[in-house]
């Protein structure tokens, strides 16, 4: 049982359906890996190990040739999504007992495809791309402790990066997918809207709150999305899922043929060594004869216009609880609330126009390139006791959401959108690769993304063992 925890979910998900493992053994490797390496960096406060073991005993072993099974597979689910009869606290004192009776839609899905939820993962306080909060204080990154591990799936990334589970889900709204799994080394996948059916705790036709796997591979990245898919009449944007599978457009894919690269999105300044480690990264996809051009869509418009969507969401979903209990929430939630409330109804209107604009701008690029390529976020992993970066060389930044341009702008596009890890900075620190697909190509996206991660070589040290 000690080797394990060192095993891909693709491997483990294969011994576990050949029976040559059993969900039991699978908990008890994560628990002991777990007990070791939560002290060092906070990313699993709330643990049910008790109940996983229950699960486990009681697991009815299936043959199926579902792409999605995951055969017992232990994962972390992140302390955004219910758990029935566990904690979900969203990071916030307001919620610190809140014990949903029953799973959410994503977690119900996953337990229906064979997975056993062992723990919750740590989240910013509502949202945010830096993972500390009231509750459970501050995930702590594995490469480096000082450091952040991200957001908001930062405890997702943590638990991955040190191998305390095999697959772990979670959200992205500006970021929260791609950025703590550039910052952790490991891969984070934002889905198309509809790929992933959501649940009933976020506005219905809202296109910019997906749900999305992560691991620390890109087969492993496909094996959870088909564990995570569905049609489903409870989510209007749900859409079919493709009849193999998307492991399958793993084994089958084809290298891109051209792709468009650009270092800051034409956006704002970024971080000197991200540039660099990033462009070195892009060239190595010529090895597979494709060519790499520097060329991006026109993104000028998606700062103000994303600051206003997300405000205007965030008023939506959490506008009711400023007047009871403003005092007991993080200040930055209380700007971006209040910023959705005072909005004119001409900012909304030159919001939605211009992420009309972009989505068109975006859809003819993609007529002639096969993938954008661009750094994840414009900074390495930055010191826990700072909140967020107030400035990028030497440019000042307005909010505490400014630095996450990179993966924000491609949100509102609507494309799905990878981060790879691609290299390290002289202080070894990991840096990831966003890869863009164009629209609905979720399945191809996957494909290029594993011929691309070869081409990297990236090969992470087993961290904290």
């Amino acid at each position: 049982m000690g080797e394990l925890w060192q095993l891909s979910a693709t491997e483990a998900v294969d011994r576990l359906r050949r029976a040559d493992v059993s969900p039991l053994e699978m908990v008890e490797a994560a628990v002991a890996r777990i007990a070791a390496v939560e002290p060092h960096i906070n990313a699993l406060p709330i643990r049910f190990f008790d109940q996983a073991r229950a699960q486990a005993k009681a697991f009815r072993r299936r043959s199926t040739d579902d792409p999605g099974w995951l055969a017992g597979l232990p994962i972390a689910i992140k302390d955004y999504n219910d758990v029935g009869g566990q904690l979900t606290t969203y990071g916030s004192p307001i919620y610190a007992d809140h014990r949903p009776p029953a799973d959410d839609r994503t977690v119900a899905t996953l337990r229906a495809n064979g997975a056993i939820p062992i723990a919750k993962s740590n989240v910013p306080e509502f949202a945010g791309s830096h993972t500390f909060n009231p509750v459970w204080g501050i995930t702590r990154n594995p490469w480096d402790p000082t450091r952040t591990a991200g957001g908001s799936s930062g405890g997702a990334a943590a638990a991955l990066a040190a191998h305390e589970v095999w697959l772990a889900n979670g959200s992205c709204l500006g970021g929260s997918l791609r950025i703590p799994a550039s910052f952790c080394g490991v891969v984070g996948l934002r889905p198309s809207p509809g790929v992933v059916p959501r649940g009933d705790g976020l506005p219905a036709f809202d296109s910019l709150w997906v749900e999305g796997p992560m691991a620390r591979s890109v087969c492993d990245i496909a094996l959870m999305l088909d564990a995570m898919v569905g049609l489903s009449a409870h989510d209007p944007l749900s859409r079919p899922v493709p009849p193999a599978g998307y492991q399958a457009s793993v084994r089958h894919a084809r290298p891109p043929s051209r792709i468009g690269f650009s270092p800051n999105l034409g956006l704002r300044s970024i971080d000197p060594e991200v540039g660099e480690v990033c462009g070195l990264a892009v060239q190595r996809f010529k090895a597979l004869d494709c060519a790499v051009e520097q060329a991006a869509p026109d993104f000028s418009d998606a700062i103000d216009c994303f600051q206003v969507l997300r405000a205007l969401m965030f008023a939506g979903v959490r506008g009711d609880l400023l007047a009871a209990e403003r005092n007991r929430i993080n200040p930055d939630i209380v700007w971006n609330i209040e910023k959705g409330l005072h909005l004119s109804g001409t900012e909304i209107i030159a919001a939605q126009r211009a992420r009309d604009e972009l989505f068109h701008r975006v859809a003819r690029f993609f007529d002639d390139f096969t993938l954008l390529a661009c750094p994840t976020v414009a900074v390495p992993p930055f010191p826990v006791e700072q909140r967020f970066p107030t400035a990028i060389a030497g440019e000042k930044l307005a909010t505490y959401i400014d630095w996450m341009f990179l993966t924000f702008a491609i949100t509102l596009t609507g494309c799905p959108a990878i981060s790879l890890p691609c290299g390290v900075t002289n202080d070894g620190l990991p840096i990831g690769l966003q890869l863009v697909g164009r629209p609905h190509s979720d399945a191809d996206l996957l494909g290029m993304a594993r011929w691309l991660e070869e081409a990297l070589a990236f090969r992470p040290k087993v961290l904290i063992a």
